[in-house]
């Protein structure tokens, strides 16, 4: 079971979700302190399941880009969408992770 340091977890049946404009209402524990919420695994996957069988369950965003060489290195080229969306400018720093076989690109604040 979760725990909280502030205090106790206390079974609820009440905790609330909204996807899209669609309220789920799961069971789960809640801190009688802080208020955090955690839903039980079941419920949760239940949600997910309904969520996607109403096409509100949100897709990973994924593209597909060939990468050039450049040096001894190779180099990803981000479309201009997505250097508008998170406001990338030239010869700014990035964080590049690798996470089993995926690569994951973060702006550096």
């Amino acid at each position: 079971m979760k725990k909280c340091e502030k205090g106790e977890m206390i079974e609820v049946d009440n905790i609330i979700s909204e996807i899209d404009g669609y309220v789920f209402i799961e069971k789960g524990v809640r801190c009688s302190s802080c208020g955090e919420e955690f839903i039980n695994e079941k419920d949760a996957q239940k949600t997910i399941e309904n969520a996607k069988k109403l096409g509100i369950w949100p897709e990973p965003f994924k593209m597909h880009r060939s990468l050039s060489k450049s040096g001894r290195g190779l180099v990803l080229r981000i479309p201009s969408d997505i250097e508008k969306d998170l406001k990338l400018k030239p010869g700014e720093s990035v964080a590049i992770s690798k996470v089993g076989n995926k690569l994951i690109i973060e702006p550096e604040e």
